[in-house]
C-alpha cells in the first residue's frame, strides 16, 4: 500500500470518526442519563452500532473482496461513523458510576444484548447472490 493510501485511509476514518461522535455527543446532551438510572442513552448507541457493523460488514463482505469502494466504507463507516458514534469508554464510566447490583446488570445487558444486536445485523445483510 502506497503512502498516498495509507493517508486517504486516515482521512476516511478520521472522517467518519468526527460525524459519528459528534451523532453521539449530540444524543447523549438530548437525552442525558438519570441521575440515579441506568444509561440507556449509551446503551442504544451501542447496541444500534453493534447492529450497524455486523449489518454493514456481512453486507460488504457478500459483495466482494475489501478493496477500492468496499474499503473505503469499510473504514469511513464502520471504522470511522460506527467507531466514533459507539463508546466503550464511556460504557465503563458509567458502570463505574453506578452501585453494585446494578453496574453488573448493566455491564451484562450491554454486553448480551451487544452480541444479540451484532449477530441480527449479520442475519439481515444482504445475501450473495447465486451466479
Amino acid at each position: 500500500m502506497g503512502s498516498l493510501e495509507r493517508y486517504s485511509d486516515v482521512l476516511c476514518v478520521g472522517f467518519g470518526a468526527a460525524l459519528g461522535t459528534l451523532a453521539r455527543a449530540v444524543l447523549e446532551e438530548v437525552f442525558p442519563p438519570a441521575p440515579d438510572g441506568w444509561p440507556i442513552t449509551t446503551l442504544l448507541i451501542n447496541l444500534t452500532g453493534s447492529f450497524l457493523l455486523g449489518l454493514l460488514l456481512t453486507a460488504l463482505v457478500n459483495v466482494g473482496e475489501d478493496t477500492g469502494w468496499r474499503h473505503r466504507v469499510r473504514l469511513t463507516a464502520g471504522t470511522g461513523v460506527i467507531g466514533g458514534f459507539t463508546t466503550y469508554s464511556t460504557f465503563i464510566l458509567e458502570i463505574h458510576g453506578l452501585s453494585f447490583p446494578a453496574s453488573a446488570a448493566y455491564g451484562a445487558v450491554s454486553i448480551l444484548l451487544g452480541i444479540f444486536c451484532a449477530a441480527a445485523g449479520i442475519l439481515a445483510a444482504p445475501r450473495k447472490r447465486s451466479s
